[in-house]
């Protein structure tokens, strides 16, 4: 196999708060993306994957910070680096669609200037070259009238069309590893399978790795070679898709299927995981899912489990399997 483009090993990314508490956004989080593939983070609001994101495009701001642990691109890690050093490789090797791109785009600029920008900066090429560029960026990524479009403002713009201009400024610099932080929200259903296409074409054309953030298992299963499941700040199961829906192992995994609906049974009614995720200041003792597993023994209450490998390409964090 290829080595790992993006390696994070031990991550911890906390928030300290002003009542002393410290929200334990992300804990100890290990993972890894090679290139050309596209790796889904899964789990409710709240469960730490918007921040795992930020922590990799090192984006934390106060009155967070990451704690711990190493985060591999490239052979480097951008923990260790500068915020001047940082700015060479965001945006260009590494980018990010952000969740909605009305506040993600600049309000006062035009959207060719600000895919030029990022032309301008890491590409070295003249305002002249990029203005070239941005509209080729822009009819690639769907524009049909490109040479008008890119001396509009953001809010003259579609929900649809935004959300393809911050996907042509992220793959400006043809970029190896693109993170998408739920790229269709607020997108009617069409516009969302045309935006996850248009990623899914320019992975193949530029060989980019995706980490793909989305509360959304269609998506997942459409798009994804390999998923990881995010609950309480940590990973709890990390395997391959097919595997995913085939067998899935954590009960919180078990939980998410079992409240999709199917075509293939007639069911009354959906299931449902009672509770919901615990504030990131307040997690129970033991494992993070055992007030709401249904499957809870004592020493689950007690000691957290580790996530373990229990077959090739399959890590759980459960006792069940311990």
């Amino acid at each position: 196999m290829q080595e790992a483009l993006l390696k994070v090993e031990g991550l911890k990314t906390y928030f300290y708060l002003d009542d002393k508490k410290i929200a334990k956004a992300v804990d100890d989080i290990q993972f890894t993306i090679h290139p050309g593939e596209t790796v889904a983070l899964v789990g409710e609001s709240g469960s730490g994957k918007s921040i795992t994101s930020l922590s990799i495009m090192q984006l934390i701001n106060k009155p967070g910070r990451i704690e711990k642990g190493t985060i591999l691109f490239n052979g480097q890690d951008l923990v260790k680096l500068s915020e001047k050093e940082m700015a060479k490789v965001r945006g260009n090797d590494l980018a990010m669609i952000f969740q909605e791109p009305m506040t993600a785009l600049n309000p006062v600029f035009t959207i060719g200037n600000q895919i030029m920008e990022t032309l301008i900066k890491h590409k070295k090429l003249t305002k002249m070259q990029a203005h070239k560029k941005a509209i080729e960026l822009l009819k690639m990524v769907g524009f049909p009238r490109a040479e008008e479009t890119i001396n509009e403002y953001p809010h003259q713009l579609s929900g649809g069309m935004r959300q393809r201009a911050m996907i042509a400024i992220a793959m400006s610099c043809d970029p190896k590893l693109l993170i998408a932080d739920e790229p269709t929200t607020a997108l009617d259903v069409t516009i969302q399978a045309q935006i996850l296409d248009l990623m899914n074409e320019m992975k193949q054309k530029f060989n980019t790795a995706i980490l793909l953030i989305t509360h959304d298992l269609g998506v997942v299963a459409e798009y994804a070679d390999r998923v990881m499941v995010m609950y309480g700040g940590q990973i709890v199961e990390d395997t391959t898709v097919e595997q995913l829906f085939s067998d899935p192992k954590h009960p919180y995994t078990t939980g998410l299927l079992e409240s999709l609906p199917s075509i293939d049974k007639e069911v009354k009614r959906l299931g449902a995981i009672k509770g919901t995720v615990p504030p990131s200041h307040s997690f129970p003792s033991g494992c993070r899912f055992s007030d709401r597993c249904p499957n809870v023994m004592e020493q689950c209450q007690q000691a957290l489990p580790q996530l373990l490998s229990i077959e090739t390409g399959h890590k759980v964090r459960c006792y069940l399997y311990d």
